[in-house]
């Protein structure tokens, strides 16, 4: 039974003409899915329905995402975040992701560890998606021996802005972004070399986020980036606990931000 799929031309491009009519055809696509966006049920018989590719060194998934939510894409990801997407299909992990090394700013004795938290931020009366970043100790520059942390010094580098007010929406980074795949956090990519991206942020496990945190990105496509020293923020159960942490670092100088866009669904 032929199904109201969408295929881009990026899509297409990817899985080849004769694959790409198949799908439409109803031959290799699924009437029933999970919306790999807001991970409900749907239906490529009764509702239009997007076809995302989530392409890999050597994987490409292909999934399914209501047409409403996200539109047909390919979604460029490093090959281990890929096949952690795979396995959070397969449902193997399901637990929250644990810290992971942020190799582009090590200390002077051993790689950083940062703890992620997810939480909607309301500005001016709209939630927005914000991940709050603190280390779990002092930033030193690579080949540094000084007992400085210059986690802040070396965000502002690559281009966060201090912030004075939470009440204010941070400012757009060039070349950052926050991977979300399979309806999960993945990564926080920085801008590389000739155009490329690298992760600045990788989760051993892809870190399960709310659905309202989800919808919100989802929506507005940006996620909010707080990044506060070691000791400032602390993990915060509830969110306003986590605005008022986030407002007294700011009011101590000790909160930098910025705003990115969201990568993949």
């Amino acid at each position: 039974m032929p199904r109201m799929l969408d295929v881009s031309d990026d899509v297409r491009a990817e899985i080849g003409d004769a694959e790409a009519d198949r799908l439409l055809a109803g031959e290799d696509a699924p009437g029933s899915y999970d919306c790999t966006s807001c991970r409900t049920p749907g239906n490529s018989e009764q509702e239009r329905t997007s076809t995302v590719l989530f392409v890999g060194e050597e994987t490409a998934v292909l999934a399914f995402a209501h047409a409403t939510c996200i539109p047909s894409q390919v979604v460029p990801v490093a090959e281990e975040q890929l096949r952690g997407a795979v396995r959070s299909i397969t449902g193997s992990d399901a637990a929250p992701a644990p810290a992971a090394p942020a190799a582009p700013i090590p200390t002077s004795d051993r790689q950083a560890t940062l703890g992620i938290t997810c939480g909607l931020v309301l500005i001016k009366e709209e939630l927005h998606p914000a991940l709050v970043v603190e280390p779990n100790g002092p930033i030193a520059r690579p080949g540094s021996t000084s007992l400085d942390d210059d986690f802040l010094p070396l965000l502002l580098e690559h281009g966060f802005t201090p912030v004075r007010d939470v009440n204010e929406h941070p400012a757009p980074i060039e070349g950052w972004s926050a991977l979300l795949a399979m309806g999960k956090l993945h990564a926080v990519l920085q801008a590389g070399t000739n155009g490329t991206q690298s992760a600045w942020w990788q989760a051993h496990q892809p870190l399960a986020v709310s659905d309202g945190w989800r919808a919100a990105a989802n929506k507005e496509q940006t996620v909010l980036m707080y990044a506060a020293p070691s000791g400032t923020i602390g993990h915060q159960p509830r969110e306003d606990l986590m605005r008022q942490a986030l407002e007294q670092a700011a009011a101590k100088g000790l909160l930098v931000a910025a705003a990115m866009p969201l990568a993949g669904t």
